[in-house]
């Protein structure tokens, strides 16, 4: 009875589906009472989709996050009654590093005032210490501006380029002489005035460096304040000698009052100083010294002799293998010193004075005074000619090198023979 009951029952519960199934007609019209077969077809489609879909990305998260943890360890794992421990995320990481890294905000009590910081007074100070340095600026500045202007007035470059161009063989005297002439020049004002001292061999170049000096600042400064003194054409005997020292004293007194006046620095050039008497030397070295009055102490003395040159001689003949480097060392600690201490004991108007030494001329550089002498004199200047003539004067012959006896004294003679 069971059994048949079950049978009649699932019977009856089949043909209940297939009547769901089947459409029932209401007036002339089929209502279905479910989804239609494609319709639920699309519905199963669909959820099998999303469970693709949502498969996909939990084995996509997994991977993700299999890349972030280490490695997993082959050795076997220990058996622990505590269960599994969850490690956190690079997001959680962040988060709690995040939230270290936030100030904690400062709370303050209730009822009370924040009470700010000290308050800070204006200084005067530092503001007056401001317009000091602006003040201290401008006349520094000014100051420069006045040096350069004043060494201007001399027109130093054009002087380089005049001597560069006249002077051969003597780079290292033009150099100093250049130089000692700059900074005197920079500046009106001086605790004593320049002595300047060439010394060396006969027809080094010495009066010629001088007349190129009286030249150039008598054009700058002018004929006044610029004295050419010629020992044995002011004062050629020595019953002279009284009245060649007051006239000396009157011309340089009037020259320096005169350049005070003007505000400008007088020179006075002294040739055949090796020629001059004693009493004529003794009132230059007063002149020199003279501390008396401010308009004495801004002057430029250049004193030319040959005093010396049988030192120079000896010294260029036994460094002339040395190279520039090492001969200019050699004059600066051995030949300067040497001639102070020989000039002193002649005079002691060489005391405080520069001394710039004239070497010996090579045989290059007195094919350079002829060529440049018989430019003046109309000459073509033919290279053999030149040769010719300069082999015609005697030289040293030491280290590989010819220096002239003579230096440049003859050229002049026999460019005139022409």
């Amino acid at each position: 009875m069971g059994d048949q009951d079950l049978s009649d029952s699932g019977s009856e519960e089949q043909q209940e589906e297939q009547e769901e199934q089947q459409p029932v007609k209401e007036n002339g019209v089929y209502n279905f009472s479910q989804l239609s077969a494609s319709v639920q077809a699309v519905v199963r489609i669909r959820q099998k989709y999303q469970a693709l879909k949502k498969r996909r990305l939990e084995i996509a998260s997994s991977q993700a996050q299999s890349t972030f943890s280490p490695q997993r360890s082959t050795s076997p794992k220990i058996f622990t009654f505590d269960g599994p421990v969850a490690s956190p995320t690079l997001l959680e990481k962040e988060k709690r590093k995040k939230k270290k890294r936030k100030t904690r905000r400062v709370l303050y009590p209730s009822g009370r005032v924040r009470k700010g910081g000290p308050k800070q007074e204006r200084s005067w100070a530092k503001s007056c210490l401001f317009f000091l340095s602006i003040i201290l600026f401008l006349q520094v500045y000014n100051a420069i501006e006045n040096l350069d202007d004043h060494v201007l007035k001399y027109d130093m470059e054009g002087l380089e380029k005049v001597l560069t161009r006249e002077v051969f063989g003597q780079h290292e005297a033009r150099e100093n002489l250049l130089s000692q002439l700059r900074d005197y020049l920079l500046t009106y004002v001086h605790s004593k005035p320049l002595v300047l001292s060439l010394h060396g061999p006969t027809g080094v170049g010495k009066s010629h460096l001088g007349r190129l000096l009286a030249q150039h600042f008598r054009y700058m400064v002018g004929e006044r304040l610029v004295l050419q003194y010629y020992v044995r054409h002011h004062c050629p005997s020595e019953e002279q000698v009284h009245a060649c020292v007051q006239s000396l004293s009157a011309l340089v007194s009037e020259m320096v009052t005169q350049a005070e006046d003007e505000e400008k620095i007088p020179i006075f050039v002294f040739d055949e100083v090796e020629h001059m008497p004693r009493p004529l030397m003794d009132k230059l070295h007063e002149l020199i010294h003279a501390s008396h009055t401010n308009e004495y102490l801004n002057a430029i003395y250049v004193l030319i002799s040959n005093l010396g040159q049988d030192d120079i001689t000896k010294f260029v003949l036994h460094n002339s293998s040395s190279t520039a480097a090492e001969s200019r060392t050699r004059v600066s600690r051995e030949l300067v010193p040497l001639l102070q201490h020989s000039m002193v004991r002649h005079h002691p108007v060489w005391r405080d004075a520069e001394i710039l030494p004239l070497m010996l001329l090579e045989k290059s550089h007195v094919m350079q005074c002829f060529m440049d002498e018989m430019s003046r004199e109309g000459f073509y200047p033919d290279q053999a000619h030149i040769e010719r003539l300069a082999g015609e004067i005697s030289y040293y012959f030491t280290g590989g090198k010819e220096f002239s006896r003579t230096g440049c004294k003859q050229v002049v003679a026999k460019v005139n023979l022409l």
